[in-house]
Parts: C-alpha cells; structure tokens; sequence
C-alpha cells in the first residue's frame, strides 16, 4: 500500500512535543489514520472502498490543559498551519476532518469533571467530557444537564457546544445553548477567552463589540473561531416521577396538529417523537408499536412486499411482483439499490403514524400536564398505552449502532435533520421527500418540538454497485435534498452541525452570512487556521 509521509518536519515534531510532552505528537500511518474521518457516511464509504488517505492530518497533537491549548495555537499562527479540533469524533457532518497541510487537535484530554456546584445548579467540566460520564457523575448527586444525543455514550461537551447539539429532550431542557451558561475559548489569536467575565467587563481586547454575548458566537463555531476548553452549564434537579405513551394517528397532519396545540398551550413534554407512515411501518420491531428508526437487513423489501399483499391482493402487476420477489432474494443493499420500488410499495400501503409522547419532573405537576396533553393526544389518535413509550426509553440510544450492517452490504444510510415553523413544516416535508425519492428509499420522525415548529429527521439508505457510482448518488442525494431544504425557506441543519458537508448551503441558510462569518474570522481568526473549509466553504 502506498502510504504517504507526513509532512509535519522534525523540527516541528519537536516544537509541538516540547508543548504537550512525549508521545503526545502522534505521526504514524495508523494513527493518522484513526483521525482521518469521523462518522461522516461520505467518509465511511471512502473508507469502506479501500481509498485511505482521503482526509489524512500531518500530525495529532493531544494538549491536556488548556494553557497548552494556546501555546498550540501560537505555534500554528507562526508557521501558518491549519488547526482542526477533534472531540469524540461522533459528527455526521465532517466537522472533523483535515488534510496533510493541518494538524488534528485532539481535546479528548481535556476530560475533568472541574465543579459540581449544587447551590447554584452549576456543573463546570472540559470539553473532553462523555456525556453519559457527565451524566452518570450529575445523577448519583442527584442532578441532571439533561442532554441526552443518542451519541450520549459516544459523545463529548465539546463537540455538543461546537456544533449546537440537541439531545432527545430538547423539548422540555431545550439544545444545549439554552444550557451553557459561560465557556473558556482559545480564539484564533491565541487568546484565552471567558465569555462571561468579557461580558461582564466588556473586554475589547480581542477585538469584539463590548457587551456582545460571546456564548452566542461561540457556540455553534465548529472549532472556526476558537477552540472550546471548558464549559459553565445549568443543571436541574434529577427527575423522580416520569409518564411515557404511545398514541397512533390516522394521518401525519392530525398528529401534527395535536403536537402544535399541545406546545403552543404551554405545555413541556419531555420527549416528542413522531414516525411518519413510512417509519412507523417499516422500523417497527416484531413487539406491536415499538420502533427502531433504522432499516434492517434483510428484511426491508419482503416486510413491505408481504404488508402489500396483506392489505392490497392483486394490486400489483406481475413484473412488479417478480422484481420484489428478486429484490428479498438478494442482499438488503440491492433492494435498497431500487428506491423508487421501495418508496412506490409504501405509498400505496395503509399506514399510521406513531407519537412516542413522555414527561418527567419531580412535582405532580408532571401527572396533570401529562394528562392534559394525553387527552389532547387522544382525541385526536388512538391511545396504544404505555407500551411504545417504554420500549422507547429503554432503547433510546441502540440507534447510532445499528448503521453498520447497512455499510456491510455495500449500502449506505444516512439523516438529514431540518427544521422549520410550524406553517411551513408540511411543505418542507412533502418537498424533501419528493427530492429524495429518486434517489434513495426515504423515512422521516418529527422530534425536537417547539411553540414555534419542530424539527424533521429524515433517514434515508441507498446503493449502488461501485464506490464511484455510490459516491455520484450519496452526493446527488445530498444536493437534492438540502436544495429542497432552502427552497423551502427552513433552516439546513437543526442539531448535528454544517461541517464540510453542509457549508455549500449556509449562504442559503442565513442571509449576508459569509460577509458576517468573514468579519468574525477578522476577529478571532485573523490567519485563517482554524478548522478551514466548515461551516462557510
């Protein structure tokens, strides 16, 4: 194999390891190489296809505090060296990646659980920190951040902060800018910066306006601003009471309708997560009601063939019959290789859709707002019981492990989660999927729920019989996808960041953004080092 060199000299070797210290510069192959994605699909299938060397670094450097952190950035500053920060590498998006001309900046390090602070409800820890540590750690005090990604295993307070997370309960303790109180940044300059005391003090000395939340900047940044060391956020009491239900709709839109009426009545469910037609039929386990959210192999093509022959004898056509036949024959990848068959047995099946509805607090006011919207849920669908709920909450973190399979089969699954208001959230569903359809075989759940819209997620899973040809329909995939998205006025990303794969929109996104985006880099990153080609090309 031919492997190429890094090209970070000997001399630079040693300046950064006189920085961090032995064995904290890492240049072999296979190190670089464990660095070289993270869990971007588009880099899993360069990866799978054998090309290796697609997102190689010079070199992985591994700080442990943060005043290394700056002497890092310093040294980057003066020989002109792009940074990338690296968390747990959990990101769909990109994020993380860089080439033979930068340097991976592994935050890992920086790990420590800093403060529990129970009279202020505080937690103060690096961003190094896995949230489910964070998370065990706050609930046997008896708190909670109440973050919980189904990457909560995987996942870091970094990467959360960088790339504006929201977790499963985002509903009722909102994303994770509506939990950080304060941060510590080391910008561009090599500055260390404290959101809060700069407020505070309306500090100019890096150039921003006095007064400025910074905690707005900052957050969201992806590492192209300043690198995250440490984070100040809100906690809450641990919940002791808690009511999960399941509830089935005849129609998408009356489910729609009783979520928005739900939370624009002031009430805060803890959990919303609503499966279209599509995923409630096709994700659905063996056990009636409970779901997966992930296609299965091998079953996808001959569970949707047998429901159609269930519920519509003779409906189809005989040379359709025979290519669903072949398509369970053969491998989950070759059925999916054929999405517009896939899409076309869903249509024309009858179909529900299923809510996935919880509360949890520590007062009975989590029984009477429980009630009151499972009422509002009841008129308007089927009441399946506890059942579905359970099952959710017991499972709620099985999804980020299931994509595998797909890749072995040579196919690829991916999600595109957007977001918009409530009056345009029909249209941007309809029009995603009729974009997507050609493409790739398509389902969608409604999480992430507001008084103001809501968020869709949308997974979908194609093939094709060459890595060129997969790459050729992944990209297509993407393009039709997202220019759907910003036809339709809503916004490309909600919780897993732009990262490389996003940027050629957000000038869509938000309008006189590069200019804007080009006056912080003046700011902060006045080299151009940090985390070049994310967020804005």
């Amino acid at each position: 194999m031919n492997r190429p060199t890094a090209v970070l000299s000997k001399v630079q070797y040693s300046q950064l390891e006189s920085i961090v210290g032995s064995g904290r510069v890492r240049t072999s192959f296979p190190d670089r190489l464990a660095y070289q994605n993270d869990c971007w699909p588009r880099g899993i299938i360069l990866s799978r296809g054998r090309r290796l060397h697609h997102h190689l670094a010079s070199a992985i450097v591994q700080p442990q505090d943060e005043s290394q952190v700056v002497e890092i950035v310093e040294w980057a500053r003066q020989t002109g060296t792009p940074i990338v920060p690296y968390g747990a590498g959990s990101g769909v998006c990109g994020g993380a990646i860089g080439d033979q001309e930068s340097i991976i900046v592994d935050l890992k390090g920086l790990d420590d659980l800093i403060e529990l602070d129970e009279e202020n409800a505080t937690v103060r820890a690096g961003p190094g920190i896995i949230g489910m540590d964070l998370e065990r750690y706050l609930n046997h005090a008896g708190w909670t951040m109440g973050h919980y990604p189904s990457s909560l295993y995987c996942s870091s307070l970094g990467g959360y902060l960088a790339a504006r997370s929201a977790g499963q309960y985002s509903s009722r303790y909102g994303k994770i800018e509506d939990m950080v109180l304060s941060m510590r940044v080391v910008t561009g300059r090599a500055e260390a910066i404290d959101t809060a005391a700069d407020l505070q003090r309306g500090n100019d000395t890096a150039g921003h306006h006095p007064g400025r939340d910074l905690n707005e900047i900052f957050v969201g940044n992806e590492g192209t601003l300043g690198l995250i060391t440490e984070g100040l956020m809100r906690i809450e009491p641990r919940p002791t009471k808690r009511r999960y239900r399941g509830f089935q709709f005849s129609k998408l839109e009356l489910a729609l309708e009783a979520i928005r009426e739900t939370m624009q009545l002031g009430l805060r469910p803890t959990v919303v997560r609503l499966y279209d037609e599509v995923d409630s039929l096709i994700a659905s386990s063996e056990k009636k009601g409970t779901v997966s959210s992930t296609p299965q192999a091998p079953s996808l093509a001959r569970k949707l063939a047998s429901r159609a022959r269930k519920w519509l004898p003779g409906a189809f056509d005989k040379p359709l019959e025979q290519t669903v036949d072949h398509a369970t024959r053969v491998l989950l990848g070759r059925a999916i290789g054929q999405p517009l068959l896939l899409n076309r047995l869903a249509d024309v099946l009858p179909g529900h859709a299923l809510l996935v509805v919880g509360f949890e607090g520590t007062t009975d006011l989590v029984d009477d707002d429980a009630d009151y919207a499972f009422d509002i849920f009841r008129r308007h669908g089927v009441d399946l019981g506890t059942g579905p709920g359970e099952h959710w909450l017991e499972n709620r973190f099985s999804v980020s492990y299931k994509q595998s399979p797909m890749f072995d089969t040579g196919a690829f699954v991916d999600t595109m989660e957007v977001s918009t208001t409530w009056d345009r959230l029909g249209d941007l569903y309809d029009g995603v999927r009729r974009a997507l359809r050609p493409h790739v075989f398509v389902m969608a759940h409604f999480s992430h729920v507001y008084p103001e819209g809501s968020s869709i997620y949308f997974t979908f899973a194609g093939f094709a019989p060459d890595l060129d040809t997969t790459l050729e329909k992944y990209e297509a995939t993407w393009k039709a996808g997202l220019d759907a998205v910003a036809d339709a006025g809503a916004s490309i990303a909600h919780h897993h960041g732009v990262g490389q794969s996003k940027a050629p929109w957000t000038h869509r996104d938000h309008a006189g953004g590069p200019v804007h985006f080009e006056t912080l880099k003046d700011r902060y990153d006045p080299d151009r080092i940090l985390n070049p080609g994310k967020v804005y090309p």
